[in-house]
């Protein structure tokens, strides 16, 4: 989602994944070529069937079933360092980050990126049914915010994270203590909150919208348009305007959207 929304943002997009050798797999290929990402980094497997995963359709935060296979089959040869380089954002999530060895490729890859003055970013959206142990998502996690990405979570997440309601300083404080500098919180339907280190919080409210149609989707949407507002060097209370925007926006329709949509002309 993130790679096709930032794509038809007119960034230069491209995905690093494996797919199987199979018709889901000639899909998601063709599905994000059409969308003018880049799938030169997508590698397919003999071995192993496509992932499949199954979402559910509400206005509330949506559950999901996974079938995990090729998608964890990430290998380090498909992320060269002539491509981080070349690398503005490299961006992630707690999905992609929850099987080996796609787990030990994605660590390493990052590091690398880091050190090559690139801008890390991760969603935090952790799912207890995809991970060996609360505890080890945990360690992976703190892994990787060593290298001060831009986190973006919910509170949904936080709950499913640590098995408690925590509150929002600390949420903050937990990140902040883990390297990261810029922390950004998804409220539903009472917005967002963005903590700075040493800088204080941005608080916004969501977009009022007249009928919602479909939730999947939107936390992706959003994130989306916080990164392009970012790569375009936009200050942080614009990066979360044109994020909720573009989250309001894709509220309003079922499954991905409409192909003939311009989403810059729609959320800037």
């Amino acid at each position: 989602n993130v790679a096709m929304n930032a794509a038809r943002l007119g960034l230069h997009a491209a995905l690093v994944a494996t797919v199987g050798e199979d018709g889901f797999g000639d899909y998601i290929f063709n599905k994000l070529r059409a969308a003018n990402v880049n799938v030169d980094f997508i590698r397919k497997n003999q071995d192993t069937p496509t992932t499949v995963i199954f979402v559910s359709r509400t206005i509330d935060t949506p559950d999901f079933l996974p079938f995990r296979y090729a998608d964890r089959h990430i290998a380090e040869n498909q992320i060269t360092v002539a491509t981080l380089e070349n690398t503005n954002i490299f961006h992630t999530s707690c999905f992609a980050l929850s099987k080996e060895p796609a787990q030990a490729t994605i660590l390493k890859k990052a590091e690398e990126a880091f050190n090559l003055g690139c801008t890390l970013s991760i969603d935090v959206n952790y799912a207890s049914k995809l991970w060996e142990s609360q505890e080890r998502a945990l360690q992976v996690i703190k892994a990787y915010c060593k290298f001060n990405p831009l986190v973006k979570i919910s509170e949904d997440d936080m709950q499913r994270l640590f098995g408690q309601s925590l509150s929002h300083d600390e949420i903050f404080n937990f990140f902040h203590a883990e390297g990261v500098e810029t922390v950004c919180l998804t409220l539903g339907n009472e917005g967002v909150k963005l903590s700075q280190y040493g800088q204080g919080i941005i608080n916004l409210p969501a977009r009022r919208l007249n009928k919602i149609q479909d939730a999947t989707g939107a936390g992706d949407a959003f994130w989306s348009g916080f990164l392009f507002a970012y790569i375009n060097e936009k200050f942080m209370e614009q990066c979360l305007e044109v994020g909720l925007n573009l989250a309001a926006l894709k509220l309003q329709y079922v499954g991905n959207f409409p192909d003939n949509m311009d989403l810059l002309s729609q959320i800037l």
